[in-house]
């Protein structure tokens, strides 16, 4: 099956020669969820507003659905609902009437069901009557979110949608992700959160300076490029690590009485059986062993350094 967007050999160059994107290509699966993660300046948002046809492309070709960006921008433009990072909303406009105005510019009939069970979802309902200017910055956020869905849309970004606020919203936000996954919706989205991509991204895409570093499952990323550690407690602090011990690359925790030794997550032959024999065959007495696998966080910091 094709995917639903379709990015190909796509840059561009602001005037005065800066490049925000340098031939970026990238295939969206229907139904999936891509967390795109990148440090501030990489190209994250003006990748997802090129997709969105708020920013126009210097070189290359979009499909979103089968329809062109350009030569079918309206097309593919109704298969997208966007939430964008900044806070733009009518501050006159009562939130329901806003939706409304928002869905018929879609050219889509009025639907009162439809955009209440779109305002309950969000928690919004009880404020359909307010003007927009009397919310608080989280509500204004969860009506962003409901304007990009009033639509029906089949692919959303959410680019930065939890940004400065509360747990609660971001509860909220998820709960709602993870609905319009079950629904067949295609999320792409942008987060400085790396724990919840980690948690709920089926794919990462890494980007930086402008370039795709990587798309791949999190889950072989995590096999692939994650390290884990065995931090093995003693019952006496050493002065040194012991001769026997050498071959292990073995370091001292922050403090002498722990032991911490690294090997590779997707290893055939982690070495731990046999440390732990020579640890006891050295005289050492174990009290506590633990073990910590790196996080997608840290795989992100390692290869934008790498990079760098």
């Amino acid at each position: 099956m094709a995917p639903i967007i379709k990015v190909e050999n796509i840059s561009k160059t602001y005037e005065g020669g800066f490049h925000a994107l340098k031939d970026v290509n990238l295939d969206i699966e229907e139904g999936e969820i891509l967390a795109l993660l990148g440090p501030n300046g990489a190209g994250k948002t003006t990748l997802i507003s090129i997709i969105c046809g708020l920013v126009n492309l210097s070189e290359g070709r979009i499909l979103v659905g089968g329809h062109d960006t350009v030569s079918d921008y309206r097309k593919a433009r109704e298969l997208i609902g966007l939430v964008p990072q900044e806070i733009a909303l009518e501050p006159f406009q009562t939130v329901y009437n806003g939706l409304r105005f928002t869905r018929g510019l879609f050219g889509k009939r009025p639907d009162p069901e439809f955009l209440e069970n779109v305002l309950r979802r969000l928690s919004l309902w009880d404020k359909k009557d307010a003007m927009t200017r009397e919310l608080s910055g989280g509500m204004k956020r969860r009506v962003l979110i409901a304007k990009a869905l009033c639509h029906s849309p089949k692919i959303l970004f959410l680019d930065e949608p939890t940004a400065g606020v509360d747990v609660e919203l971001r509860k909220d936000m998820w709960e709602v992700v993870s609905q319009l996954k079950k629904e067949g919706v295609t999320i792409i989205l942008t987060t400085h959160y790396i724990e919840e991509a980690e948690a709920i991204a089926d794919r990462v895409g890494i980007i930086n300076k402008g370039e795709i570093l990587l798309v791949e499952p999190t889950r072989s990323l995590m096999r692939r490029m994650g390290h884990r550690e065995l931090r093995i407690e003693l019952t006496e602090p050493l002065a040194e690590i012991p001769a026997a011990l050498a071959g292990y690359d073995l370091e001292f925790g922050a403090d002498k009485q722990t032991l911490v030794y690294a090997y590779e997550a997707n290893g055939e032959r982690t070495g731990i059986t046999s440390l732990i024999t020579d640890i006891k065959n050295a005289g050492l007495t174990l009290r506590d062993i633990e073990t910590k696998q790196s996080s997608l966080e840290e795989i992100f910091v390692g290869l934008v350094k790498e990079q760098a």
